[in-house]
């Protein structure tokens, strides 16, 4: 009977001292809000869940898929939205004080991190706001907030910067989804300037044909980098055809890469807009191989290819693009 009592004694003591695994959830208030609207978590572009305010106040007791993982808290259409770090730990967001988009958010240091960065960064001039920014990189190698920032950043930082920050990161950080971007990006980033010759790569066309870019021949060919998505893109792409339709003759070819992931928004563009050239894509996005090799940061985006393979010009556009096509073929 003895032994009996003393085993239940060690089981309960044992049961006590095991600590409890955190778990996330987020008590939320707001100001002005009407009684039903519907709160979403979302995460990589995915519903994570939803909850309704009432009395200003709103409750979430979700399963979160990592830890720390930023989400965006929003109501329908983003008429109120706030980007947002979760931990698994109790967090608190109070907007009653400050506009939905600056509530104070407690529990978490990811996101305050996150959050004093930003206050610090918004209002600064371009130059200033990168310098802080790598500046906060480089002094905080251990934090995800860091990891996130650099692989927005590498292809605008370049791969010297980029490979330098990187290297001081934790294990864990390099390990994570943001550290397998950054190390695709140094290990794919061949950074070919003007002067230099053409990176070779092959990809799929829209009818999963692959194409490479040393099999097209011409007196010059432009690489262009663009998606049905870029609003920018789009409003170039009749000048592009015109451009297309006088100096094709004459030998000029273009090599079209889309940042696109859905294959049906692009191939629809490319009818709309009347794209009658050679189109590539792998359909990663903003992961697109081609766009890593080349380091390209935003589009639209191309590099002029001379007949020998030499890079001769970069984000040339309309008439900038004939005069130089005009000087080689005319």
């Amino acid at each position: 009977m003895k032994k009996i009592v003393c085993l239940i004694v060690v089981i309960l003591t044992l049961s006590c001292n095991e600590k409890a695994e955190p778990e996330f959830s987020l008590i939320g208030t707001t100001t002005g809000m009407e009684d039903g609207t519907i709160l979403y978590l979302e995460g990589n572009s995915t519903s994570m869940d939803s909850t309704r305010i009432m009395n200003n106040s709103f409750v979430f007791n979700s399963k979160l898929p990592e830890s720390p993982i930023h989400v965006v808290l929003k109501t329908k259409g983003y008429s109120n939205y706030r980007f947002l770090w979760l931990e698994n730990k109790p967090m608190t967001f109070d907007a009653t004080k400050t506009d939905f988009r600056n509530a104070r958010v407690t529990g978490s240091e990811t996101e305050n991190l996150s959050f004093n960065l930003s206050q610090k960064t918004d209002s600064l001039p371009r130059e200033e706001r990168k310098k802080a920014e790598i500046e906060f990189v480089k002094n905080n190698p251990n934090s995800l907030v860091s990891a996130s920032l650099l692989s927005v950043y590498a292809t605008t930082w370049g791969k010297e910067k980029t490979t330098k920050l990187f290297v001081q990161f934790s294990k864990e950080n390099k390990e994570s989804n943001y550290g397998q971007k950054i190390a695709r990006y140094i290990e794919l980033n061949k950074e070919p300037k003007i002067g230099d010759p053409f990176a070779d790569f092959e990809m799929n066309d829209q009818n999963q044909e692959l194409k490479k870019l040393s099999e097209i021949k011409g007196k010059a060919i432009l690489l262009e980098f663009w998606a049905s998505w870029c609003g920018p893109c789009r409003k170039e792409n009749p000048n592009l055809v015109k451009t297309y339709k006088r100096f094709h003759p004459k030998g000029f070819e273009i090599f079209a890469v889309s940042l696109d992931e859905n294959k049906e928004n692009w191939t629809k563009a490319i009818r709309k807009d009347s794209l009658s050239w050679t189109h590539v894509s792998d359909l990663k996005g903003q992961g697109n191989e081609a766009s890593l090799i080349y380091g390209i940061n935003g589009i639209p985006d191309n590099f002029l290819i001379s007949e020998n393979g030499e890079i001769i010009g970069r984000n040339l556009r309309g008439e900038e693009l004939n005069h130089k096509l005009i000087e080689i073929m005319e």
